[in-house]
């Protein structure tokens, strides 16, 4: 089967660093009107595939780490300047802020290629499983943007307008719209087929959609539905990690080296590490300390090598690639914990037994909410949760020591450049 790629979506701010002489760029609401060949629609579907992969790059999957409080640069002397670092991440001019912007509505673009296709189409039943699957692809991405910028432009088509931004609520309203698309159309989850997206993965994804908005009712109700449905089941933490198949996936980016500029494991591990790196980051102290010798999450999540703290998660280094998880069991065992409040507490001592941990009895609501979220961080470490886990449950600026404005991304300072429309989050 080819594979059919889109050329990627360009901003002044990717530009920057790798080409002087294009001078000539759009912003992310300026599109080509070049269109795909109906009869190569399954080929678009394997390159939109590997576009949400790979555009957003690979600090985009675990930013929330690294303005979280998990991460730190590996060059510091000491954890105590963490809220400086991570108010040097969060700011406009920042490659972060601007790579995964730029590269989220890279994907978009390509989605929404994939969409205006498939509507010229005769409506069969794999058209229909395709559009299912589309329709998630759009939900991840808005969900990624809405939790990191707050309102973004709301794009269901591509255009050549500049578009201002939708508001918070509206673009959380989207995301949800285009999970019940997803969960009603996608192909059903097979046994094992957890590189493929499946309705049950959009019936996840709506889980943790609807806890970050706090709809904890429905966050644990959809969780506990993935639960009981006899898919999936919590499976050995190496596993998950070392790219074993196991019962434990929902959907994960199977993010093979031949097609893959994803390496996460090369900004955690040394150069002289035996899978080398370039050791960008490291756990802070804290994050090494949460673990615990009968934690059978410890070994893969962090290690000490040659005295210098590691996150253990992606082992493959500069010479190959890791799966990246998207969603997984572990979490929906979470989000019905946490949505259920102290109901949940056997939930959580579900997840705990199975990683090895005694069961734990918090008195009241917020001390137990506090040993869900310290789960979450134990089991989710490297996986892009805890900053976002912090905002929507009001603790990021006392936990953190951050600026209030910090409980929001800022808009990349290229991208207001581009487009006059948009307006940046408060006080930056």
């Amino acid at each position: 089967m080819k594979r059919i790629l889109i050329p990627a979506l360009i901003s002044g701010s990717l530009l920057a660093a790798s080409c002087s002489k294009m001078l000539d760029v759009k912003s992310h609401s300026a599109v080509a009107t070049n269109t795909l060949s109906e009869a190569d629609v399954e080929a678009f579907l394997v390159g939109t595939y590997n576009r949400m992969q790979n555009s957003p790059g690979s600090e985009a999957y675990i930013s929330f780490d690294i303005v979280g409080g998990n991460l730190i640069n590996a060059g510091a002397t000491s954890d105590g300047g963490l809220n400086t670092f991570i108010s040097g991440v969060l700011r406009p001019e920042n490659g972060l802020m601007a790579n995964a912007w730029n590269g989220y509505f890279a994907a978009l673009y390509q989605v929404n290629n994939l969409l205006e296709t498939l509507s010229r189409l005769p409506e069969t039943t794999r058209n229909r499983e395709i559009a299912g699957i589309a329709h998630f692809f759009r939900g991840l991405i808005y969900y990624n943007l809405v939790t990191r910028w707050g309102g973004v432009p709301v794009l269901e088509k591509n255009t050549n307008a500049k578009v201002a931004r939708n508001t918070e609520a509206d673009t959380w309203a989207f995301v949800e719209k285009e999970l019940e698309i997803a969960m009603d159309q996608a192909p059903a989850y097979a046994s094992g087929q957890y590189y493929q997206v499946s309705s049950m993965a959009a019936k996840a994804l709506m889980a943790r959609t609807k806890l970050a908005q706090g709809k904890k009712a429905a966050a644990a109700t959809l969780a506990e539905e993935v639960i009981s449905s006899g898919s999936f089941q919590l499976d050995d933490f190496e596993k998950i990690f070392r790219a074993q198949q196991n019962t434990e996936e929902i959907f994960s980016f199977k993010n093979l080296t031949i097609e893959s500029s994803i390496r996460v494991s090369t900004l955690f591990y040394t150069y002289a590490h035996a899978v080398k790196g370039s050791y960008v980051y490291r756990p802070t102290q804290e994050t090494m300390d949460m673990f615990s010798a009968e934690d059978r999450r410890t070994a893969m999540s962090v290690e000490t090598f040659q005295g210098l703290r590691v996150i253990n998660k992606y082992p493959s280094g500069q010479s190959g690639t890791d799966p990246i998880v998207v969603v997984r069991l572990g979490e929906m065992y979470l989000i019905a914990a946490e949505g259920r409040g102290l109901a949940g507490l056997a939930r959580l001592n579900e997840l705990r037994a199975r990683r090895g941990l005694g069961p734990v009895n918090p008195s009241g609501e917020p001390a137990y909410l506090d040993a869900v979220l310290l789960e979450r961080r134990k089991e989710l470490l490297g996986e892009g949760f805890r900053w976002h886990d912090l905002v929507r449950t009001g603790k990021a600026v006392s936990t953190l020591g951050l600026l209030d404005r910090e409980v929001k991304y800022p808009l990349p300072m290229n991208e207001l450049a581009l487009n006059r429309n948009l307006e940046q989050n408060d006080d930056y």
